[in-house]
């Protein structure tokens, strides 16, 4: 079966920088559409990021500028590296994989605090 393990996530002053990877098993991931969606407490969850099959990316207007997606076809993983992070960016951050269906993993929790 599919499995998108998601790891990287942390505490972080903000300013600071995190990895976050999701390691995909199950599925070709080559053939997948990646993305990353994030939940705040209290909040529905949020589109972040999404890499294409071709490599082509789009972001959240929130984020734009700040994370950057990327994917390793030879490691079915895909990252997300977050830099100049904000309190406003703590949140649990979902894998996603699509190809007519969405996969998701069971998240990793990002905490930006002082």
């Amino acid at each position: 079966q599919v499995q998108l393990v998601e790891s990287g996530g942390g505490l972080v002053q903000p300013g600071g920088s995190l990895r976050l990877s999701c390691a995909a098993s199950g599925l070709i991931f080559r053939a997948y559409t990646m993305a990353w969606y994030r939940q705040a407490p209290g909040k529905q969850r949020e589109w972040v990021a999404t890499i294409a099959l071709g490599g082509s990316t789009n972001y959240a207007g929130s984020v734009k500028g700040r994370f950057t997606i990327s994917r390793d076809n030879a490691k079915n993983t895909v990252y997300l590296r977050m830099n100049s992070l904000k309190p406003e960016d703590t949140a649990v951050y979902y894998c996603n994989a699509f190809k007519g269906q969405d996969y998701w993993g069971q998240g990793t929790q990002v905490t930006v605090s002082s």
